[in-house]
């Protein structure tokens, strides 16, 4: 069945079954491999996408249901130059790297409804984001970094919050 999607500010047809998750229809249709499978039941965050501006589980939402702008980490900044992008390689956040994009979109979202995000503000937007890597700390201040970045109080890295010379 076709669906006309909104994904990353392009509209886009796509002949798949209505109960597709979203994440296929990303990763294996339209050749968007940033968004990651990690455990197929929303539960890790590797997944996680826009969606209406909300982050949402890809691996769980059908396409049928996917109406609405979507984003993945493609769309949030093609060049690298959104805050998050720039604060998560500041900080050095990733180490394997494989649920960063779902980390980095839960983090846009949360930096949407809260630009100067406290430490439990984070904690609650990124609970359920699991890292392999344990790489938590560094998440927490590179979204404290972002922030700076987006609210013009950019400094050096060791003016964000949290940050241990």
């Amino acid at each position: 069945m076709p669906f006309t999607l909104n994904v990353n500010g392009k509209s886009t047809t796509v002949d798949v079954p209505g109960d597709m998750p979203l994440l296929w229809v990303l990763r294996d249709v339209l050749d968007l491999p940033a968004t990651k499978y990690g455990c197929g039941i929303g539960q890790c965050g590797a997944c996680t996408v826009h969606l209406r501006g909300a982050a949402v589980r890809s691996c769980q939402t059908p396409v049928s249901a996917a109406t609405g702008p979507i984003t993945t980490l493609e769309g949030l900044s093609p060049d690298g130059s959104h805050p998050l992008q720039r604060a998560w390689e500041e900080i050095d956040v990733p180490q394997c790297g494989y649920c960063q994009a779902g980390q980095i979109m839960s983090a846009a979202a949360l930096l949407t409804r809260h630009p100067k995000p406290t430490d439990a503000d984070i904690d609650a937007a990124m609970n359920g984001n699991l890292c392999r890597c344990a790489t938590y700390v560094r998440i927490r201040q590179a979204i404290h970094r972002a922030a700076a970045i987006a609210t013009g109080s950019a400094g050096s890295a060791s003016a964000a919050p949290g940050l241990r010379a």
